[in-house]
């Protein structure tokens, strides 16, 4: 039986890009099926322009040179990594709607669709986590 790691990212920031990113790598280079819904903050994830500047939080700049020293790879090197793996990355639509953002600002390779597309990928999870 394969195993399902459902994540729900909602905020938006460098750490967050990392935590759900490497959880998401992780689990799929394992062979879990994984999916991701993204949004609100979280949305900023894998829209083009958001993502080549996510805040990090104040005093952790250092942070910065440490991802770099560490040969952590980039957020964007992360994202190919999990679309390379088959990760399900699913854009909020009604999030989309609220922002005025439409399926061009994003990354190439989404789906978009509401909390029941999210649901219908979760509900048999093995795994469900929120960042």
């Amino acid at each position: 039986m394969t195993m399902k790691v459902a994540i729900i990212a909602a905020n938006g920031g460098m750490f967050d890009a990392y935590k759900v990113y490497n959880i998401a790598t992780a689990a799929a280079a394992s062979d879990a099926e994984v999916g991701i819904f993204f949004t609100f903050e979280g949305l900023n994830l894998i829209h083009k322009q958001a993502v080549n500047q996510l805040p990090m939080p104040a005093g952790t700049e250092h942070f910065a040179e440490g991802f770099k020293n560490a040969n952590v790879p980039s957020v964007h090197e992360l994202v190919a990594m999990a679309q390379e793996l088959g990760v399900k990355i699913i854009a909020c639509q009604m999030t989309m709607d609220v922002m005025g953002l439409k399926e061009e600002d994003f990354i190439d390779g989404i789906e978009v669709g509401g909390a029941a597309t999210f649901i219908d990928f979760a509900k048999d999870a093995n795994i469900s986590l929120t960042f």
